[in-house]
């Protein structure tokens, strides 16, 4: 059993009181199945207009209908899509849609319901008890089993196995008590995720037909009849990619609804996802504060978008969002990491630093084999470039740079790097013909005061706000080198910007 880390724990303050199963009759309590309890709260939550999958973007006309759907005809569900499509995610936030507590047979061992145990234990118990037997209330984000399928997975591990241990203590074979039972019934009374279940040897599959329809179990001869409650969800790879094997026939019949899941369809929900999912470290003292700039973003989604239609790059493997959280993360890093050695109180990712995306980005991409044979290395870098002009061309007009690029012509030079201070981009700023005006239409600021000015209508404070301008140059530079109005020369680590 594992607690599914997204879903909130239950307010230990608002446990209920009856303390036994007399107790729990006389409050009126009455029993539901886990279905009948998730429609219920579906429903609920619907009627106030509430969040059904918080944290879940972009899905809010396609995906989540069927699920909805799904759970309010009460049948289990199937995921289908490539990695990094929230198919984990939102099998760990239907968690929420369970009642915060639910009262168990103390002592049990399958999540007993007081009114009808299964397991001979919790049996036993009631039967010696009765309207005496302790009750135990188990939390709703300890009623979430998950496993993810290996080949190397039993079916002791998911149904049961007959312990040694308990036959050595002198407990006949022909005693249900010898069985320990596996992570399936253990999720008796609450969601059960099976992640990959494709990968589950068909041999294994074969045995979960019985748990999700009949709901008989065997465990070494023993037929166990054992009316699990479950919800059962599963997650799989389309099979068209997948190579290592296939959901059977009879198994795919079972599971009621099977849903296609996607990738975000704009650039604004990956953004969002990105914004949201990226790591963000608390604030430190001494340690340079990080500002993204929005076409930095965008850039960062573009790529990603690119790749996702790109012949050179397996659409069938996908790719996945953390390709752009992961691009997000490495930019940030590397702008402090040169503010950290140019000495720095604020800092800004560049153009310069899209290098550093290379590394993030090559080893979650899969390659088309019968394409090109370029290295991963240089098909993201042609990307990259793509992904930087799609941008500037939504932000500027090339004509608004007229002024710009005229003082090129006339022979500015300008090199950037990661050897350039901030500031330095400031006095470019103010002394550049139609410079300053060209990183306003950026949009990097909301002031109109003098760029780097210590007065300046933003509220960013200086420093951060030449990083964001030093960002904007080089924004700007590099789309009109793309636009092949500028020459660009590498010099080192630098870069040189003329005629």
């Amino acid at each position: 059993m594992s607690t599914p880390p997204s879903a909130a724990p239950t307010d230990p303050a608002s446990k209920p009181t009856p303390s036994t199963i007399g107790e729990l009759r006389a409050a009126g309590w009455r029993s539901r199945s886990v279905k009948a309890e998730l429609r219920s709260n579906l429903l609920a939550r619907l009627g106030e207009g509430g969040a059904v999958f918080p944290g879940v973007i972009g899905y809010a006309d396609s995906v989540l209908p069927a699920v909805e759907n799904a759970i309010l005809a009460g049948q289990d569900l199937v995921f289908l899509g490539e990695r990094g499509q929230a198919k984990t995610r939102m099998a760990r936030l239907l968690v929420g849609l369970l009642d915060p507590w639910l009262p168990i047979v103390a002592g049990g061992d399958l999540n007993d319901d007081p009114f009808a145990p299964i397991s001979p234990s919790a049996r036993a118990l009631v039967a010696e008890g009765a309207d005496e037997t302790p009750i135990a209330w188990l939390p709703r984000d300890r009623r979430y089993g998950e496993k993810l399928a290996t080949p190397d997975i039993t079916i002791a591990d998911l149904i049961g196995e007959v312990d040694p241990i308990r036959v050595a203590e002198g407990r006949y074979l022909s005693d249900e008590l010898v069985i320990h039972y596996g992570l399936i019934p253990r999720s008796n009374r609450g969601i059960f995720a099976i992640n990959e279940l494709p990968d589950l040897a068909e041999r294994i599959q074969v045995g979960l037909l019985n748990i999700l329809e009949e709901r008989d179990v065997q465990v070494r001869g023993f037929t166990i009849r054992l009316p699990l409650d479950l919800f059962v969800v599963a997650s799989a790879n389309p099979e068209d990619y997948t190579s290592r094997g296939r959901i059977i026939t009879p198994l795919k019949d079972r599971l009621g609804s099977q849903i296609r899941t996607h990738y975000p369809r704009t650039l604004e929900d990956e953004i969002a996802i990105v914004r949201q999912e990226k790591v963000v470290f608390p604030a430190e003292e001494g340690v340079p504060a990080v500002h993204v700039p929005p076409f930095i973003e965008e850039i960062v989604a573009e790529l990603t978008h690119l790749a996702r239609r790109s012949g050179e790059i397996s659409q069938r493997s996908g790719v996945s969002v953390r390709v752009s959280v992961a691009n997000l993360e490495v930019l940030e890093a590397a702008a402090l990491k040169r503010a950290v050695r140019l000495g720095e109180s604020a800092a800004a990712p560049r153009i310069s630093d899209l290098a550093a995306v290379v590394a993030s980005t090559a080893g979650k991409i899969e390659l088309e084999t019968a394409g090109d044979e370029s290295p991963e290395d240089r098909i993201v870098e042609r990307l990259i470039t793509k992904a930087v002009y799609a941008p500037f061309n939504q932000r500027v007009a090339i004509d608004d740079l007229e002024g710009l690029v005229g003082a090129f012509e006339d022979g500015l030079t300008l090199e950037t790097g990661d050897r350039v201070r901030s500031a330095e981009y400031v006095r470019w700023a103010s002394e550049v013909p139609g410079l300053a005006e060209a990183v306003r239409r950026t949009g990097v600021l909301a002031g109109d005061g003098a760029l780097g000015d210590p007065g300046s209508s933003t509220a960013l404070g200086p420093q951060a706000e030449a990083a964001l301008v030093a960002s904007a140059i080089e924004f700007l530079l590099e789309g009109l080198h793309l636009a092949r109005r500028l020459n660009k020369d590498r010099l080192g680590g630098a870069v040189m910007y003329r005629r």
